[in-house]
């Protein structure tokens, strides 16, 4: 009877793992080499992809324009991302949305997202110029973003290093609540991440990073299609739950970012 029992539980939680890797997503930026097949990505369960669009200084991801167009036509969700510095953050943001609004107005009609997840990647800055990001820089990026989209952006970070900044004693309460508005996306590629205040639970898990990954492979797949070292995340929730989650977070890039506020150039801008 015990070994009966313990067959069982096994068999639910093959269940449940099938179920979580079903709604996955996948992230990629012009460091990934390989021409993506979105297809084969498709047919093996992935639903959705975010990809870098820009990063320090002002540059473009040389990659991003003609993913956009495969992955839409291969029917997969789109998301955009800008990793962050330490550098005026509003004009960070104005050029995230110049790129990404261009990109999709050049796309062929049929290649063009109907909506797309938009997300700051706030972490060490370990690999362009600029320094890195500050919580409040954070802060003041996410609302340009609202301010000129209507939607707060997802924001993305390392466990260890969003729990030390949501803690910190610099943090104001008034700037916790300002990214508490954003869907959380952590990564952790040892264990299953716990939310960090003020979120309750985070909505997407990279539980693989250029395919670094503790967990059981078997469960949690290092690769997918013809990408062998992927940056894999999971949706916490069904995959109806993410179709849903996506249209209601994403942006639609039909409606025009609203005009850029005028504002005072000071010397950083320079």
């Amino acid at each position: 009877m015990r070994l009966s029992i313990l067959r069982i539980l096994f068999l639910l939680q093959g269940l449940s793992v099938v179920a979580s890797a079903s709604n996955s997503v996948v992230n990629l930026s012009h460091y990934d080499l390989v021409q993506p097949d979105f297809s084969a990505m498709k047919g093996d369960g992935i639903l959705g992809v975010i990809h870098e669009a820009t990063y320090p200084r002002f540059d473009i991801d040389s990659k991003y324009f003609e993913r956009q167009q495969a992955a839409t036509r291969a029917g997969l969700l789109w998301g955009a991302y800008h990793y962050g510095n330490a550098s005026d953050p509003i004009r960070q943001a104005d050029h995230f949305l110049s790129v990404v609004s261009n990109a999709w107005t050049q796309a062929d009609p049929l290649s063009r997202p109907s909506r797309m997840l938009l997300v700051l990647d706030f972490e060490k800055n370990g690999h362009y110029p600029g320094g890195t990001m500050r919580v409040d820089q954070a802060v003041a990026f996410v609302e340009r973003i609202r301010e000129r989209t209507g939607k707060y952006p997802g924001i993305y970070s390392g466990e260890y290093y969003m729990h030390r900044n949501m803690n910190s004693l610099r943090l104001g309460t008034a700037q916790a609540s300002v990214l508490g508005n954003c869907w959380l996306w952590l990564a952790n590629y040892s264990n299953q991440p716990r939310a960090t205040s003020p979120w309750n639970a985070w909505h997407m898990w990279q539980y693989c990073g250029d395919g670094k990954c503790k967990l059981p492979t078997s469960a949690y797949p290092k690769s997918i299609a013809n990408v062998t070292k992927a940056e894999r995340n999971i949706f916490n929730g069904t995959s109806t739950a993410l179709q849903i989650f996506w249209r209601e977070h994403a942006w639609q890039p039909s409606e025009k970012p609203r005009r850029e506020p005028e504002r005072m150039v000071t010397a950083s801008d320079l």
